[in-house]
């Protein structure tokens, strides 16, 4: 005869409470990881007057082209979208998750957009990794310059 184990004292459901708290706990950690206890800076709203104005889905303005500058960007994390102008006249757009964590970039300068939690850098000109842990580029996304406004495509 065999004697019976003792079955544990915690039901399966609060073990599956307990670890969903972990796992949102961590998420938030890793959210601010690296930002130094300083907010990532607001994205620039579009500009009042801008034909079209700011809108939640695709198309619409994102921003006036002399609201971006030249050998640098601005990040839209509502749009998702960071807009770069690698040289004058040059708008480029791209993802604005980084392609290591899936953080989002939080500052453009010097010529590359920057990831906070762990200190990706990717080109302003085309978005391939200058400086890991990422191994992929931020993906192109289109956007076309209307006037003074530019238009995620």
């Amino acid at each position: 005869m065999h004697a019976k184990l003792p079955t544990p004292a915690l039901p399966r459901r609060a073990v599956m409470v307990g670890a969903c708290g972990v796992c949102a706990a961590a998420l938030s950690a890793c959210s601010s990881y690296g930002s130094g206890g300083s907010a990532a800076p607001a994205p620039a709203p579009a500009p009042t007057g801008a034909p079209g104005g700011a809108s939640s889905g695709g198309g619409g303005a994102l921003t006036s082209t002399t609201d971006v500058p030249v050998g640098g960007g601005t990040i839209f994390a509502e749009r998702q979208v960071v807009v770069t102008q690698p040289t004058a006249g040059e708008f480029k757009a791209f993802s604005s998750t980084c392609t290591h964590e899936g953080c989002t970039v939080s500052q453009v300068s010097d010529g590359t957009i920057n990831c906070p939690c762990h200190g990706s850098r990717f080109s302003v000109t085309d978005g391939s990794v200058v400086r890991g842990p990422a191994q992929s580029p931020l993906p192109a996304m289109n956007i076309q310059v209307e006037g003074n406004s530019i238009v995620l495509a």
